[in-house]
Parts: structure tokens; sequence; C-alpha cells
């Protein structure tokens, strides 16, 4: 795109805090925005060719929505921990294979977006995200669900089809998912969970009130087989009126 076009939206953006550039095939992050870093509250790139996001994302102090949805980046720089006021990250359908570290510092973190990247291992540190309300990690390689899982803070985690490359779904799902302690929503649809991997647990002891296991490795309807299976209804049932 053109230069007066670019110029035009930065002039657009340092009156609004926003910054949307999306499908106009940017094969990198707009070293321009550095001139806007005490401005602009949300960024938005998606569709776009990028490969590398910059150390320099750090700079954005005042950012509070990046979204860089359908590029090229595989990975995350660590300077992305210096964003404290970050609340959305956004990143669905890229090539990210792991997450820094230091992702686990942007505290005011409520939503971050991870579907349809080659995620192998489920992340570790996002324990310290206690404000996390969404973790969508869904349609990447992850197979095992371990123990930490129990340290996230999240609402609701998203783990259907990991499955993108064949044979290399889910199969593990820790007890401790049960300890989350604001977990409502777990999603693990089309995945290769047989019944005698769903820890029972999450039925009997946990907050979990959608439980979504469509596509696996046994009917939904035998899950009434397992202990707990009444307490979970109870708390189905109870939301479904809550939201009626």
């Amino acid at each position: 795109m053109g230069n007066s076009a670019l110029k035009s939206h930065l002039e657009t953006s340092q009156k609004t805090g926003v910054f949307q550039l999306t499908a106009k095939g940017l094969q990198e992050f707009p070293e321009e925005l550095q001139r806007l870093t005490g401005n602009l509250r949300t960024v938005d790139l998606s569709g776009n060719k990028i490969e590398v996001l910059p150390a320099a994302v750090g700079n954005f102090l005042q950012l509070k929505s990046l979204t860089l949805n359908s590029n090229r980046l595989n990975c995350i720089p660590p300077e992305i921990s210096k964003l404290k006021k970050l609340e959305t990250l956004s990143l669905n359908g890229n090539q990210i294979q792991q997450l820094p570290p230091t992702l686990g510092q942007l505290k005011a973190l409520r939503t971050l977006n991870l579907s349809g990247n080659q995620i192998s291992e489920f992340p570790a540190g996002l324990g310290t995200l206690r404000h996390l309300d969404l973790l969508d990690l869904s349609r990447n390689q992850i197979r095992i669900v371990p123990a930490e899982v129990s340290e996230l803070q999240a609402i609701e985690i998203n783990l259907n089809q990991n499955q993108t490359v064949p044979l290399l779904q889910i199969s593990v799902l820790s007890a401790e998912v049960s300890r989350c302690p604001r977990l409502k929503v777990l999603r693990l649809e089309e995945n290769c969970l047989e019944l005698s991997s769903i820890p029972q647990s999450v039925l009997k002891d946990s907050q979990v009130s959608l439980f979504s296991l469509e596509g696996n490795l046994f009917e939904v309807k035998n899950l009434r087989d397992l202990e707990g299976y009444d307490k979970y209804m109870e708390r189905f049932t109870a939301t479904k009126k809550k939201f009626a």
C-alpha cells in the first residue's frame, strides 16, 4: 500500500488510539507505528503476511488490544511482557510453536487467542495471569493436558481439534484440571480421548458447567455412566436457567 494511505491511517490513529490495517499484504510490522507508542490502545494487523513481531512492540505501553490473526508469525518476542495494560492478545492462524516465559507477566490479560498455530506442548507459566477469562488453544498439536493446568485462572479453556497433524490429538487429560478455581467452560471436541481418560473429578468436584466432548473416541451419552455426572448436570442446568 502507498505511503499516503499509511500516513492517513497514522493521522487518524493519533486521534483515535486505534490502528487497523487488515488484509493489505503487509510483510512487516509497520515501523512508522513507533511514532504512536504513547497513543495507541488498539492495533489490528490481521490478514497480512507479517513474519516477525519486533522487540519494539514492547514500547506500546498504552496498548490494550493487539491482534495479528492470519499472519506468518512463528514466535512472540519476550519484550511483549512490557505491555502491562494489554487485555487482549489474539494471534490465531499463525505458525507459533511456543510461547515466551515472559507472557505470564501480562498481568492485565483477559483474552489469549492462539487457535490454529503449531503449539505441541500445553503452555507453562500462565498461572500468573489472574484476570484471564479465555484461553483458546484450539487447532494446535497438543497431546497432553498436564497437571500444571490447575494453576490457570481462566473461566474458559478451548482445546478443540488439537489434531492438525494426524494421530497427534489430545489423549491425556490430567485430573488436576478439576482444581482450576474459576473454570466454567472446558472444550475438548474432536480429540482422541477415551471415556476411561475422562477424570471423574471434573464432573464431581470442579466448577465446570459446560464440558464439551463431542467427536472423541466414545459417545457423549456414555458420560452419564461416570460417577459425578449428576452433579455436573446440576451445574449445567443451573447455568442454562441463569442465561435463559
